[in-house]
């Protein structure tokens, strides 16, 4: 080999080494940063107080929460009324006390003298005069309309006994049985009346107790400046209470005064119908004994 080709020989090596080590240092200056980084990222660790708050809860899950731990039961809503709505409350309360006190004493007196009134009246139905009245009379209870009726009546008669004709006997007993009658209607009636002033004024006691728990409400609201569902809730909750209790006391209300309304006017018919059955016999009896003594004359 000559001298030229070995000194060319030696310069291509030498290129060859400094591109070799060229490539290695830049491998390395490569390598560094990325592992650099990795380490970093590893090694990274985010304070407590930095980390970003957790969402908070809805509007809707809050509302929920604070409904669940209201007492929203009648007597929860009763302690929280307002003392007006309380009132109310209390008022419907005992008056549907005496709706049903009515309900129950008043019907047994009701069946109770309808059952004795058909017995009297089935029995006065048989007798032809009013000396077999009275006899069937005796077996009456005390308080028997139709004895009082039969009292009533000869009592009449006997007055009359001192006039000379019997002109006007059946108009005077008449009237009396008439005025025994009324007595006797306005006394079956009695409670009656209480009922329908129930009927009448319940739903608006418990209409003024809802409008006073709804303004309640409102002023609430107006005082929280919050519309919050669980600040408005308990207010409209205990105002519709006060009527659901004017309903509770008004509809058996209704529903009995109009039961008592058709019974008392089936008993006011069979009233009228002992009168009208004693009446009958006192103008049998008057025109038999007229057509007795118009006999004895003509015989004579």
């Amino acid at each position: 080999m000559t001298r030229h080709e070995t000194a060319f020989a030696q310069m291509i090596r030498g290129v060859s080494l400094g591109i070799l080590l060229e490539l290695g240092f830049t491998g390395c200056a490569i390598g560094e940063p990325t592992n650099a980084m990795t380490a970093q990222s590893s090694n990274l660790s985010i304070p407590a107080d930095d980390l970003p708050p957790l969402p908070a809860q809805s509007n809707g899950t809050l509302i929920q929460q604070q409904l669940m731990q209201m007492d929203l039961s009648i007597w929860g809503m009763y302690q929280r009324a307002d003392p007006i709505v309380k009132t109310v409350m209390i008022v419907l309360f005992l008056t549907s006390i005496v709706t049903w006190a009515l309900f129950f004493s008043k019907g047994v007196e009701l069946i109770k003298a309808k059952r004795r009134l058909l017995r009297e009246l089935g029995a006065l139905k048989e007798v032809r005069s009013l000396n077999q009245a009275t006899l069937v009379a005796a077996n009456f209870p005390a308080y028997s309309l139709s004895a009082n009726f039969l009292e009533e009546t000869a009592n009449e008669i006997d007055l009359s006994g001192l006039i000379s004709h019997n002109n006007g006997i059946k108009e005077r007993v008449g009237f009396r049985l008439e005025r025994c009658v009324a007595n006797a209607s306005r006394d079956i009636v009695k409670g009656n009346g209480f009922l329908a002033t129930i009927c009448a004024i319940s739903p608006f006691i418990g209409l003024f107790g809802t409008v006073w728990g709804i303004m309640n409400s409102f002023i609430g609201i107006a005082h929280t400046q919050n519309t919050n569902l669980a600040v408005v809730a308990p207010g409209i909750a205990e105002a519709l209470l006060a009527t659901a209790l004017s309903l509770f006391v008004a509809i058996p209300a209704v529903i009995i005064y109009n039961i008592f309304a058709r019974t008392i006017s089936n008993y006011k018919a069979m009233v009228g119908d002992c009168a009208a059955i004693l009446l009958l016999l006192v103008s049998r009896d008057l025109d038999l004994k007229t057509v007795t003594i118009i006999g004895d004359e003509v015989s004579g």
